[in-house]
C-alpha cells in the first residue's frame, strides 16, 4: 500500500504521456517498487546476519571472512538503495524545476520526513559509536590490562612455584644420591630402596634413575609414564649440560631431570602430580591473556571495522527511512497537488475539473469528495448564471431595440445612480455621445436633474406603489440654446430599498412656444370679437342717420353727409383691422 501511488503527481493527475511513455512509467514504477522491497528484505537479513556474526563470536572475535562477506553485502545493498533514493530525489528536483503543481509542497514534505528520519539515525549513530568507543576503552583500559597481566602472573607464579619446588627436590635427591654413589654403585636393591624412600619423603609421584643410553637403573611404582611420555630432547640436553630441566605436562604433572655427577652418565628423573583443573585454568588464563594482547593490538582495526559496518547499516536504515518518507510525502502531496491543479483549472474557467476521491487517507478522501461536490455546484450555478445572463441580455437587447424607436429620452440607472442604459434619443436631446454617458453618474452628466433625483430617492419613504414617480420641468442651457425638458424619474422600490431608477424626458420647447402662440391667438380673437361687436351698430346707426336726417337738413347737408360717411368709413377700416387681427389669431390652414 505504501508504494501504490507511483512516482509523482504527473501520473496521478491524469497526465497522458505520448507514444506509450505512460506504460513505460508504470512498468518503471513497479520495477523500482519490487527492487526496493527485495533490497529492503536483503538488508534486513544482512543486518540480522551481521548481528549474529558479532553476537556469537568467541573471545578471539568474529570470523574475518564472514565479516568481510557481510561488509561487502551491506555495502552493495547500501549502494543499490542509495541509487534508488537518488533516482527518486532527482525526479523530485526535476519536477520542482518544471514548476509542476504541488512540487514545492512535495519537496517540503520530503525534506520534513527526511529530517525526521535522519536526525534520530544520526543521533543513534553518534551515541552508538561513542558507546562502542567507550566500551573499547573500558575493555582495553589500564585496569583491565593490569588485571589480565596479574592473572597471567598469578598463573605463571603458581607453575613457577611448583617448578622451583620440584627443582629443589630433584637437586636435594641428586645430592643425596651423589653422596652415597660409592655405596650404591652395583647395588640395585639398595638403590631402589633409597629411591622409594626419597620419593615418599619428598612426595614425588614418580622417580626414575636411568643412563644416557635409556637404560633404567631404578624406578618407583608410579613411573610408568616415563615409557609413554618421553620428555623433550631440549630438556635432556639441558640436563646433560648440568642444569635442572623442568617440564610442565599438558595433563596433570610437573617433571624435572638432573644429571648425577658421581654416577657414570646417569640421570635422575622425578615427577609430581598437579591438580588438572588448576592446570586447565592456568592454560585458559594464558590463552585468554594472549588473545587479549592480540585484540589490544588489533584495537584500531576493530574500531574501524565496527564503525564501517555500523555506518553502512545506519545508511541502509537511513536510505530506507528516506524512501519511506518519499512515499509518505507522495501519498500526502498527490491529493493536494491534484487539488491545486484542479483549482488552477477552475480559476481558468474549466469547472469540469474533478479530483480522485480514492485516497488512502480518509481526511483527504473527504476533502476530494467535498471539492468535487463544490465544483459540481459551481458548474451548475455557472450554467444557471449563463442562462440567466443570456436571458437578461436578450431582454436588454429587446429593451434597447424598443427604446431606440422611442422619441423621448430614456435613461436607466442602478441603485447607485450610475447610468446603465441610455437610448439614442436621450443622447441626442442632451447633445452627448451615448458611449460617454454609460457608466457615469446622472448628476455628472446632467447636473440639472440632481434635485429631481433627490426627490425620487425620498419617495422610497412613502410606499405609494412598487414604482414611485416624480415629475418636473427642467431648463437646460447648452451653449446659446435653451431647452425645456419635461422630466419624470421613477424609483423602483422594494421593501423600502431602491433597486434602480428610470429617467424619461422629452423636449417640450416647441410645444411651449405653440401653446403661447395659441394663447395669444385666443386673446386676439377675444379682443377682435369685443371690438367688432359695437362696430356694426355704429355703422348701421350712421347709415340710418344719413338716410333719415340728410333730406331734412338744408343747411350744412354736405357737412352732415361728410360726417356720416366718415363714421361709416372709419368703422369699415376698423372692421378691416379687426378681420386682420382675427385672421392672425386663427391656426394656419392645413397644406394638402
Amino acid at each position: 500500500m505504501l508504494f501504490d501511488k507511483g512516482w509523482w503527481l504527473g501520473t496521478e493527475l491524469g497526465r497522458k504521456l505520448p507514444n506509450g511513455d505512460e506504460g513505460w512509467s508504470l512498468r518503471s514504477k513497479n520495477i523500482s517498487k519490487k527492487l526496493f522491497v527485495t533490497v529492503a528484505i536483503l538488508a534486513l537479513g544482512s543486518g540480522i546476519g551481521t548481528y549474529t556474526v558479532f553476537a556469537k563470536a568467541d573471545v578471539a572475535g568474529p570470523d574475518p571472512n564472514l565479516v568481510i562477506a557481510f561488509l561487502y553485502l551491506n555495502l552493495t545493498l547500501m549502494l543499490v538503495l542509495g541509487a534508488l533514493v537518488a533516482y527518486r530525489l532527482v525526479r523530485l528536483w526535476s519536477r520542482r524545476r518544471q514548476g509542476l503543481a504541488g512540487a514545492q509542497l512535495h519537496t517540503r514534505l520530503v525534506l520534513l520526513f527526511s529530517v525526521v528520519a535522519v536526525i534520530p539515525t544520526i543521533v543513534v549513530a553518534i551515541f552508538s559509536v561513542l558507546l562502542f568507543d567507550f566500551g573499547i576503552r573500558s575493555w582495553f583500559s589500564e585496569r583491565i590490562g593490569t588485571a589480565v597481566d596479574a592473572s597471567q602472573l598469578v598463573a605463571e607464579s603458581y607453575l613457577e612455584e611448583h617448578r622451583q619446588n620440584i627443582r629443589g627436590d630433584a637437586l636435594a635427591m641428586a645430592n643425596d644420591l651423589n653422596r652415597d654413589a660409592s655405596v650404591l654403585n652395583n647395588r640395585p636393591k639398595q638403590l631402589m630402596k633409597i629411591i622409594r624412600a626419597q620419593a615418599s619423603i619428598r612426595n614425588l609421584t614418580e622417580v626414575v634413575l636411568f643412563e644416557g643410553s635409556g637404560k633404567v637403573l631404578a624406578r618407583t611404582g608410579l613411573s610408568l609414564t616415563f615409557d609413554f611420555e618421553p620428555f623433550p630432547e631440549t630438556a635432556f640436553q639441558r640436563a646433560r649440560a648440568g642444569e635442572v630441566a623442568t617440564i610442565t605436562s599438558e595433563v596433570d604433572r610437573i617433571r624435572a631431570i638432573v644429571r648425577l655427577d658421581n654416577f657414570v652418565d646417569t640421570y635422575l628423573y622425578v615427577g609430581r602430580f598437579v591438580d588438572a583443573e588448576i592446570l586447565a585454568y592456568i592454560d585458559t588464563t594464558k590463552r585468554a591473556a594472549a588473545q587479549y594482547k592480540d585484540l589490544e593490538g588489533k584495537r584500531f582495526d576493530i574500531q574501524i571495522t565496527f564503525a564501517l559496518i555500523f555506518s553502512i547499516m545506519a545508511l541502509l536504515l537511513l536510505f530506507a527511512a528516506v524512501w519511506v518518507g518519499l512515499n509518505l510525502a507522495t501519498r500526502l502531496a498527490n491529493p493536494i497537488g491534484e487539488l491545486m491543479l484542479a483549482s488552477k483549472r477552475i480559476s481558468n474557467g474549466d469547472l469540469t475539473a474533478r479530483v480522485s476521491a480514492e485516497s488512502e487517507l480518509g481526511e483527504l478522501d473527504m476533502l476530494g469528495k467535498a471539492f468535487n461536490n463544490m465544483t459540481h455546484q459551481l458548474q451548475g450555478q455557472r450554467e444557471d448564471l449563463i442562462a440567466a445572463h443570456r436571458e437578461e441580455d436578450s431582454r436588454r437587447r429587446f429593451t434597447e431595440a424598443v427604446l431606440s424607436g422611442v422619441s423621448a429620452g430614456v435613461i436607466g440607472l442602478d441603485k447607485t445612480e450610475i447610468i446603465t442604459l441610455p437610448n439614442r434619443s436621450a443622447a441626442a436631446l442632451l447633445g452627448l455621445d451615448i458611449n460617454y454617458m454609460r457608466n457615469k453618474a446622472l448628476t455628472e452628466v446632467v447636473p440639472e436633474m440632481s434635485t429631481l433625483l433627490d426627490m425620487a430617492k425620498l419617495s422610497k419613504k412613502v410606499e405609494v406603489s412598487y414604482f414611485n414617480q416624480v415629475e418636473a420641468l427642467i431648463e437646460l442651457v447648452r451653449g446659446d440654446k435653451h431647452i425645456t425638458l419635461l422630466t419624470r424619474i421613477t424609483a423602483e422600490v422594494s421593501e423600502k430599498d431602491i433597486n434602480g431608477f428610470v429617467v424619461t424626458f422629452d423636449d417640450i420647447t416647441e410645444l411651449q412656444s405653440a401653446q403661447r402662440v395659441a394663447a395669444w391667438g385666443d386673446v386676439a380673437r377675444r379682443i377682435a370679437h369685443e371690438i367688432k361687436n359695437p362696430l356694426t351698430p355704429i355703422q348701421l346707426a350712421a347709415e340710418r342717420l344719413k338716410r333719415k336726417y340728410l333730406p331734412l337738413i338744408n343747411d350744412e347737408a354736405n357737412l352732415f353727409e361728410t360726417l356720416t360717411d366718415t363714421i361709416v368709413r372709419q368703422v369699415e377700416d376698423i372692421g378691416g383691422m379687426v378681420d386682420e387681427f382675427s385672421s392672425f389669431a386663427r391656426m394656419p390652414s392645413a397644406v394638402m
